[in-house]
């Protein structure tokens, strides 16, 4: 899919309103308090919801190292952000752990002052990966994981890979010191909604948070229908026949996931309804892409330049300027036009921006 670049010249970023100590706001008052960066387009899965085979088959082109943003300049951008105000960075893919030495990038961002500094992984590298991410400086983690049984995993992920690489990397995670691991199921009906009770079950008692998500219609290529998804409303009352749980309050504005905790003790769960509850209203995350374009949207059908003004010379003065102004410009709502019947139906690859 095409997508249209957006470039400012340099010598028009001086023209822009400068960022100054306010929060910076976009056209619906939300501030930026989150950045989502994506080290690499490459992953060793193909899971059918994100990146299906028959799109990212061995003749696709993934970017070429030479176009990826180095850790330097990555590093260099985050400083700029968090000026910005933003106070939470999750690294993504692709396949964060596919980048060689990803270790160094997050020394560097732990660097920045009250960070909240994450990864999101599918987690079959993990368990050889965890313990130097750990050391890093890295603060919490989120496996992605659809099933328990080798069979649904595999149909979700179209790889050859068992559940129990993922199992062995979230205990490694734990051992290493990581705490409340975050699980995030994508419930697809049909396909893996006969795993819901099975993996609560699993995840019940061992201190990690199990969050289970709508299928979304992320991308352009992952043939999504409304029929496959099975809403929040449906997860909700399968597992309150199995367990009985009780609401629990938002840790933070802009939290995505509904929270529930097991009454006997057991641990918390977390439902996202990205589809049919939309929470666009207050939605604070902006995406960096590994080659440097900016996404206001995870739904976004364009993107901004920022690696080229930034290996054209920009000062950070002028790099801070340009990002205020695409912030400051955002309009972005998607899932709730969505659910008016409206949005568009080409929207860059989650797989490219991070989920």
């Amino acid at each position: 899919m095409s997508q249209r670049e957006i470039f400012i010249p340099i010598s028009r970023l001086r023209s822009d309103p400068p960022a100054g100590s306010a929060p910076v706001l976009d056209t619906f008052g939300r501030p930026l308090r989150d950045l989502r960066i994506s080290v690499t387009d490459h992953c060793n899965f193909r899971c059918t919801y994100c990146m299906p085979r028959d799109r990212f088959g061995r003749d696709h082109a993934f970017l070429p190292h030479s176009q990826i943003l180095r850790f330097e300049e990555v590093s260099r951008l985050a400083g700029l952000f968090h000026q910005l105000g933003v106070r939470k960075i999750r690294l993504t893919g692709g396949e964060p752990l596919l980048r060689r030495n990803l270790d160094r990038l997050v020394a560097m961002l732990a660097e920045l002052p009250d960070i909240d500094l994450a990864l999101t992984t599918n987690g079959s590298l993990l368990a050889r990966h965890a313990a130097s991410l750990r050391s890093a400086g890295l603060k919490r983690l989120t496996v992605s994981m659809d099933a328990l049984d080798d069979a649904i995993f595999q149909r979700m992920n179209d790889a050859d890979y068992p559940a129990s690489d993922v199992l062995n990397g979230i205990d490694a995670a734990q051992a290493a010191g990581f705490e409340s691991i975050k699980v995030n199921m994508v419930v697809k009906r049909g396909v893996n909604d006969s795993q819901i009770i099975p993996m609560a079950r699993h995840f019940k008692g061992s201190g990690h948070i199990l969050r289970m998500i709508e299928y979304m219609d992320v991308g352009s290529s992952n043939a999504w229908r409304m029929d496959e998804v099975v809403s929040a409303r449906e997860m909700l009352a399968s597992l309150g026949e199995a367990f009985s749980l009780t609401p629990i309050g938002r840790h933070y504005p802009g939290e995505v996931a509904e929270r529930w905790q097991h009454t006997d003790g057991g641990g918390e769960l977390g439902i996202i309804a990205a589809v049919t509850r939309a929470f666009c209203h207050d939605c604070t995350r902006l995406r960096l892409s590994p080659e440097g374009k900016l996404f206001t949207c995870l739904f976004a059908t364009q993107g901004h330049d920022i690696a080229g003004i930034l290996r054209g010379g920009a000062t950070d003065e002028q790099l801070t300027r340009r990002i205020a102004r695409i912030w400051r410009e955002r309009e972005d709502r998607y899932s709730e036009l969505r659910g008016a019947g409206q949005g568009s139906t080409q929207k860059i690859e989650m797989s490219y921006i991070g989920g």
